[in-house]
């Protein structure tokens, strides 16, 4: 069984390469990267039980990064009674999300795409 229009995009997505589109480009842009090609190549012949391992590295990348955009709805409480907030709770759910991210580009043996980013980057 082959995956899913909307499977390939999780794993575009969660692997960091672009989204695909429905046009050919000109000779510039991702599509001629050498890793995108190999995992576009790797999601179009991939065994069946690959399959199954990758469903479930896509259904695990998305419970983190449904749980990471959750974890929103706590940052205007520091303390409420006896609760306190993990004051580390978006960037640990962004550390397990990219650790989940690089076990699925490692599972397709590529290198993680342009957007691959974890956790919060300031610039001073």
């Amino acid at each position: 069984m082959a995956f899913t229009d909307a499977e390939k995009v999780d794993v575009r997505r969660h692997c960091g390469y672009p989204m695909f589109g429905d046009q050919p480009t000109q000779d510039f842009g991702y599509r001629f990267y050498q890793h995108y090609q190999t995992l576009e190549f790797r999601m179009q012949h991939a065994q069946p039980e690959e399959e199954t391992a990758i469903r479930s590295y896509i259904t695990n990348c998305n419970t983190l990064e449904l749980a990471l955009l959750g974890s929103s709805a706590n940052l205007d409480t520091d303390q409420a009674a006896v609760w306190k907030h993990n004051k580390n709770e978006i960037g640990d759910r962004s550390q397990l999300y990219g650790l989940w991210r690089r076990k699925l580009c490692d599972f397709f043996g590529i290198p993680s795409g342009p957007g691959f980013k974890t956790g919060i980057t300031f610039v001073v």
